[in-house]
């Protein structure tokens, strides 16, 4: 395929894509990042939120938390500790795990508490919104 790059996201447990593709855009901690062929090279630490790619003109979502990418020779590479295809998403869990956080930081008083529940609320928005997002075989 001309005009592509090869996106590659792994994790400590498994290896979630191997493939080529024509757009990615990211979740960096200061701000999304977009990926198109021939990208100058650079690192990026990842936060959480929804990871997206281009193949064949349909977008498709991958949920990230924490890691980095590393983008060199039309190459994205994705170290997240989490990663996880929309398809693969359970959405009630995340609903319940939503509720969950949602909770405690309404009780939070400890700012490392308030920190954590920060966290969790967010990896579980973003879950879902990924998942939304993917509906229909991971597509738009």
């Amino acid at each position: 395929m001309a005009n592509t790059l090869k996106l590659e996201i792994v994790t400590p447990d498994r290896k979630v894509l191997s493939e080529e593709v024509e757009y990615v855009g990211a979740p960096g901690i200061m701000g999304e990042f977009g990926v198109l062929a021939n990208h100058v090279p650079f690192l990026s630490a990842l936060g959480i939120g929804n990871l997206f790619y281009k193949q064949n003109g349909k977008a498709y979502y991958v949920f990230v938390s924490g890691g980095f990418a590393e983008i060199s020779n039309n190459q994205v590479t994705i170290l997240a500790e989490v990663a996880e295809m929309a398809t693969e998403i359970d959405e009630d869990r995340a609903q319940k795990a939503k509720g969950r956080a949602e909770e405690r930081s309404a009780k939070a008083k400890a700012k490392v508490d308030a920190a954590r529940n920060q966290a969790a609320l967010r990896r579980a928005i973003s879950r879902i919104s990924c998942k939304s997002s993917g509906k229909s075989a991971g597509t738009c």
